[in-house]
């Protein structure tokens, strides 16, 4: 079945998408719909990215998502701007209300303690792969200004 795009966003949701669709069927495991969000530069959380799975999964078989229902779904969610990333100068300010000595720098112990209980907590995994970016190698701190550099070149 081939499909008609209206426009670019379209296009690109179907690129995304078609990545993960390993036989050519226009279906993906729903276990791949939060890489597929955040290949188009979403920042979902776990919930978030249920609510798409709930939104798409097909009745007929239970976990798969075909790109007929994926498609409209994640148009209209990314044209009403959701799951964005936080703007950086929203991430400095979330840094520096973490930095009550206003040391320019969080430690490695208190961040990684702080990402792994609170909020959406990450995984050691995560924080695994994380830690190279974050972490300074010569002082074992984390230097949030330099590290939020280097995030907004991956983003």
């Amino acid at each position: 079945m081939d499909f008609d795009f209206n426009n670019d966003l379209e296009k690109r949701i179907s690129d995304a998408f078609c990545v993960f669709d390993h036989h050519s069927e226009k279906l993906i495991d729903v276990r791949e719909v939060g890489t597929v969000l955040r290949l188009l530069g979403c920042v979902p959380t776990e919930e978030e990215v249920n609510e798409v799975i709930s939104a798409t999964e097909t009745e007929e078989t239970s976990g798969v998502v075909h790109l007929t229902k994926f498609l409209p779904h994640v148009s209209q969610l990314l044209m009403e701007r959701k799951m964005e990333p936080a703007p950086p100068e929203k991430i400095l300010e979330a840094f520096k209300t973490l930095d009550f000595e206003n040391k320019g720098y969080l430690t490695k112990e208190y961040f990684g303690k702080l990402m792994m209980e609170e909020g959406e907590p990450f995984t050691q995994e995560e924080m695994d792969e994380m830690w190279p970016v974050a972490i300074d190698p010569i002082s074992g701190h984390i230097p949030y200004e330099l590290y939020l550099n280097q995030l907004m070149v991956y983003l």
